[in-house]
């Protein structure tokens, strides 16, 4: 699987400012070196089944014996665009922490760009068949008072929250690991590639402002490949996007 409605009219909003967490949009020709989501079509999950089986004894004679077995487990579908965007609908994803890459939408979270810094304290999406509602509690930057400067980004400390609605999202290219997504928001679009954990438990976005990348799609390499250029630059950063699931 990268900030606000407000951001773009002052931009002219991280890309993902989320991502599927964060979407900002950002003319700035500073790339980050070091390394932003939405829904659309509907889709089901099915959930694996398991099943024990107890074996049966016998005693004859004073003798006597058991056998027995047992299998279970739980896989997803994620084959198609419609199985992936079904298991998110109506779940809430969250990146915070640990889970917030260095370089989201592709830019530098150290790195003051004004209202498109992409220094997160956390990003809760909201996914719908209808909409993705997102919400972006941006951190703290420390040290770098003046537009292009370079600082800190503390994701600890929230310092103003934006929300936006995505207006498209789009599926597609599905293999074993890997699917293209594109999140279309008002005044901004990110897009890239993604990837859900085996157990559901967790999605991945690799995101970057629409229109600025290359080589950031599945044909190109699994989610976080270094095989992605910005605006013909070799970017060597880490926009992969991590977000926890859990159900309504």
């Amino acid at each position: 699987m990268l900030n606000s409605k407000t951001t773009f009219r002052a931009l002219a909003l991280l890309s993902s400012t989320f991502l599927f967490g964060s979407a900002l949009g950002c003319d700035s020709d500073t790339v980050g070196t070091g390394g932003g989501g939405a829904g659309g079509t509907t889709s089901s999950a099915t959930g694996g089944t398991g099943g024990a089986t107890g074996g049966t004894g016998g005693a004859t004679g004073g003798t006597g014996g058991s056998t027995g077995g047992s299998t279970g487990g739980s896989t997803f579908d994620f084959s198609t665009p419609e199985k992936i965007t079904g298991y998110l609908n109506g779940k809430t994803l969250v990146m915070e922490g640990a889970d917030i890459p260095t370089d989201p939408n592709g830019y530098n979270e150290n790195y003051n760009f004004g209202q498109a810094t992409q220094c997160y304290n956390k990003v809760t999406m909201t996914p719908t068949d209808a909409v993705w509602h997102v919400v972006s509690d941006l951190g703290t930057l420390n040290d770098a008072p003046n537009v292009g400067d370079m600082g800190t980004c503390d994701h600890a400390i929230m310092s103003s929250e934006v929300s936006f609605d995505s207006t498209a999202i789009l599926v597609e290219n599905v293999t074993a690991d890997c699917f293209d997504f594109t999140a279309t928001y008002v005044g901004f679009s990110q897009e890239g590639r993604g990837k859900i954990a085996g157990d559901g438990g967790s999605i991945d976005l690799e995101l970057y402002f629409g229109g600025q990348p290359t080589g950031h799609r599945c044909a190109d390499g699994a989610v976080g490949a270094m095989t992605v250029k910005l605006k013909g630059n070799d970017f060597t950063g880490d926009a992969v996007q991590t977000y926890r699931i859990t159900a309504p």
